[in-house]
């Protein structure tokens, strides 16, 4: 019995096949799904890629801001919110600070639409900027966060009686937090940030499967992507730094997927 970095992996000598732990396992095939998902984005158009997305977005969204929701809702049930005095008229901004503090302490149903709206945008607008501009970069992501913060203050209600230039405003306050926490992330980070490649969409599938995710980095190293599979040789993976023992398990996973065991015939 060993221990990798994934997980616990047993030998098992009567099949000789390693067997990971359960999970490690389910870890590994989520991580595909999300592979091939991502593969098949790519090749879709934009207004598709972002419609999937945005969706997605918003669903992950919806559930964090019910779960906010359900705790801010619990604390103003002990703490309950001020409201002005039957039959007094407050100042317009004071109605707005109200406004603002009730907009963001709404139960699970409102916080779940207000995060639902804020991450969709979010994700929906950084995904189409990020296809049309081949990368994405400190100002995709501002854009993005711009967007967020003002349809999240139009669906909110934050802005009270003046909606567009609360939005503005707290569009421009999401995107200058956005540009800030990017650029620290460049500064502090210890590696770059690698796109995505669809090239590599089959190959990282492949290594997921195999638990040998972690010499991704040795096939991008000596340029071997998915076109290379079929004609990959135990010469050509020792070139690329890979051990003996992940040399024949990926070797014999080629000769066993029939897709490239056909392309490696013609």
């Amino acid at each position: 019995m060993g221990e990798g970095k994934q997980g616990v992996m047993v030998v098992d000598s009567s099949k000789g096949l390693i067997q990971q732990n359960p999970i490690t396992q389910i870890q590994t095939k989520i991580k595909e799904v999300e592979v091939k998902v991502k593969a098949w984005l790519a090749k879709q158009s934009i207004p598709v890629e972002a419609a999937v997305v945005t969706l997605g977005g918003a669903t992950q969204g919806a559930l964090i801001g019910g779960l906010m929701g359900s705790l801010t809702q619990d604390l103003s049930t002990s703490l309950p919110m001020p409201q002005p005095p039957p039959g007094v008229s407050l100042d317009p901004n004071a109605m707005a600070s109200l406004k603002q503090a009730q907009a963001l302490s709404g139960g699970p149903l409102v916080q779940a639409r207000n995060f639902a709206v804020m991450t969709g945008v979010n994700v929906g607008i950084s995904t189409v900027l990020r296809r049309i501009k081949g990368k994405e970069d400190v100002w995709s992501s501002m854009a993005a966060a711009f967007g967020s913060g003002a349809m999240f203050s139009l669906v909110s209600g934050m802005g009270g009686p003046n909606q567009i230039p609360s939005a503005v405003s707290s569009g421009a306050f999401f995107a200058l937090a956005q540009g800030g926490i990017y650029k620290l992330g460049e500064k502090f980070s210890s590696k770059p940030v690698l796109e995505d490649d669809p090239f590599y969409a089959k190959t990282r599938s492949m290594l997921f499967s195999l638990g040998l995710q972690s010499y991704e980095k040795n096939f991008k190293r000596g340029l071997l992507n998915d076109r290379t599979l079929p004609l990959l040789t135990d010469s050509a993976l020792k070139d690329a730094q890979i051990p003996p023992g992940p040399r024949l398990l990926i070797l014999d996973q080629i000769e066993r997927d029939p897709e490239l065991k056909e392309r490696r015939k013609k």
